[in-house]
């Protein structure tokens, strides 16, 4: 069913626009012999205060944010800690967990973000085609960090705080590379970047934020991201949400096409389903 009130799209960039970087740890999990999403668990038990919720609020340099999140990924105490209760609350039995680890930050990081740089096609020709019809705002909102790239063609985004001059070569390992962030900004009408803004999901004041830099009520957005506590805390707020799960980027936008009520998904080659950044 359409919902003709809707005035915008929000969309999620990792997970969503881009490739997930979740199949990078997933794919990093099964070689080093941990159990599927013992990190996962391990980075979103820190809550506010763990290195990836710093970094990507713009609080930790990128190479500050290596060192604290490998020592992070590293702790079994915790870790073990967090992933048992994990088990506990999902009714699934517990297996064998690491006595020790020695995770470099750097890498296992460098390997989500060269993930993170292939477009999904059913997202970017649902983008095209959205903006061709003119009758929706174009939002992201993404934890993300944009702060921490020097690039000469980007003024600094945060006033008397410009980004640390990272070497062209860091950019290059992390796929950050050829003006890349400046060509995934025009697809939208609002970048929201959490690095930039002090502020990530699922904090309910980041979603607020992006509704009044453009003048929109919660409720008149359609919110799409990969992760559902940043779902739920959009439905809290009002807004309509889609989930895209990995490989499940087809069905998201049929659900989109659905409340828009215009054709997102003809025409599209669905076996070459992505693009490089």
């Amino acid at each position: 069913m359409s919902s003709p009130h809707l005035r915008a799209v929000v969309f999620d960039i990792g997970g969503v626009v881009l490739h997930s970087p979740f199949i990078a740890i997933d794919q990093f999990e099964s070689e080093n012999g941990l159990p599927k999403d013992y990190l996962n668990v391990s980075i979103t038990s820190r809550g506010r205060d763990g290195a990836m919720q710093k970094f990507e609020r713009g609080e930790l340099s990128l190479f500050s944010f290596y060192k604290e999140f490998g020592r992070e990924m590293s702790d079994t105490d915790n870790g073990n800690k967090w992933y048992t209760e994990y088990c506990a609350h999902k009714k699934i039995e517990c297996p064998t967990l690491p006595v020790m680890l020695d995770i470099d930050g750097r890498e296992l990081f460098g390997r989500m973000m060269r993930q993170s740089t292939t477009y999904d096609c059913h997202i970017l020709q649902a983008i095209h085609r959205i903006r061709a019809s003119g009758r929706w705002l174009i939002i992201a909102l993404t934890n993300n960090f944009s702060k921490h790239i020097t690039d000469s063609s980007l003024r600094p985004l945060t006033a008397g705080q410009p980004p640390m001059q990272i070497p062209d070569s860091e950019l290059r390992f992390l796929g950050w590379e050829d003006g890349e962030m400046i060509h995934l900004r025009t697809l939208f009408d609002d970048f929201c970047d959490s690095s930039e803004l002090g502020m990530r999901k699922p904090d309910p004041e980041f979603y607020l934020l992006a509704c009044r830099r453009n003048d929109i009520r919660p409720g008149e957005a359609v919110f799409l991201d990969d992760i559902g506590m940043n779902l739920k805390a959009a439905r809290v707020l009002g807004m309509e949400t889609i989930h895209v799960p990995i490989g499940g980027t087809l069905d998201a936008v049929k659900q989109l096409e659905g409340k828009l009520g215009i054709d997102l998904t003809s025409n599209l080659d669905h076996d070459n389903t992505s693009a490089k950044l």
